[in-house]
């Protein structure tokens, strides 16, 4: 099976030896996405929220790039350094996903790149 390298400019470019994400057949892995602006490739500033909120933009740009949206999205893994924006992460995610919602994994952290607060990455399914 061959893999195809996704990558946008309206994400921010990786900071490490990966890729924004990678199709293989009809699934799209997306990789990690912290809150950085991709104009800058600074850490926004602002609340758990904001940082959310940026995250998800960044990963719905990447999951437009592969050829589908956040609605072919199966699966997600939430990364937080302090399981006690759990709340305002699941507000910000409802803004994102509307039922039926992909499978997720809400996991705490010791620290996240660049000192964000928040990271997600998924899998997505295209048919």
């Amino acid at each position: 099976m061959s893999r195809q390298i996704i990558h946008t400019d309206k994400a921010p470019a990786a900071i490490g030896p990966y890729s924004q994400a990678v199709r293989a057949g009809d699934t799209v892995y997306l990789s990690g996405q912290i809150p950085l602006d991709p104009g800058t490739g600074l850490l926004v500033e602002g609340d758990i929220s904001t940082q959310a909120r940026r995250a998800f933009e960044n990963l719905k740009a990447v999951c437009e790039a592969g050829g589908g949206s956040l609605s072919d999205v199966v699966r997600l893994g939430l990364y937080l350094t302090d399981l006690g924006n759990f709340a305002a992460v699941n507000a910000v995610m409802s803004e994102f996903f509307k039922a039926p919602y992909p499978a997720r994994s809400t996991i705490e952290v010791s620290g996240l790149p660049r000192g964000a607060g928040f990271e997600v990455d998924a899998v997505m399914f295209l048919d």
